[in-house]
């Protein structure tokens, strides 16, 4: 399957843009580190993690209201339904005191992982 998606990609005249695959874990990890700043609703959700990568980062709605709903049913983030000020009904998303332990003990977990992941990278490393 891999190879049909890359054979179509390489046959199309128009070039796709580049696929940034996360690890699993990092959309939520970013969702609760920018509701650790505010409580936001999920269109500012997405268009903060855009805005702040440099447009690195796209979150799809596809994939950020199930990690929503993780959070939520982990007690990880709350929500309640208020107004927007475009006048709309929105669903704002407040961290909790688990979800900032969360994050923590995951940002943590994450830098580890990082620091490992680039001495293997490093040159010179063998």
């Amino acid at each position: 399957m891999a190879c049909d998606r890359k054979l179509e990609q390489n046959s199309s005249p128009m070039k796709k843009p580049e696929q940034r695959d996360l690890f699993p874990g990092a959309l939520e990890m970013m969702i609760l580190r920018t509701l650790k700043r505010q409580p936001l609703h999920g269109y500012a959700l997405v268009q903060h993690i855009k805005r702040t990568s440099n447009d690195l980062l796209h979150s799809e709605e596809g994939s950020l209201y199930p990690a929503l709903q993780r959070l939520l049913k982990e007690e990880l983030v709350k929500a309640e339904w208020s107004i927007s000020s475009t006048n709309r009904r929105v669903r704002t998303y407040k961290l909790t005191a688990k979800g900032a332990k969360h994050l923590e003990h995951e940002v943590s977990r994450f830098e580890r992982m990082l620091e490992g992941i680039t001495r293997v990278l490093a040159p010179g490393a063998s």
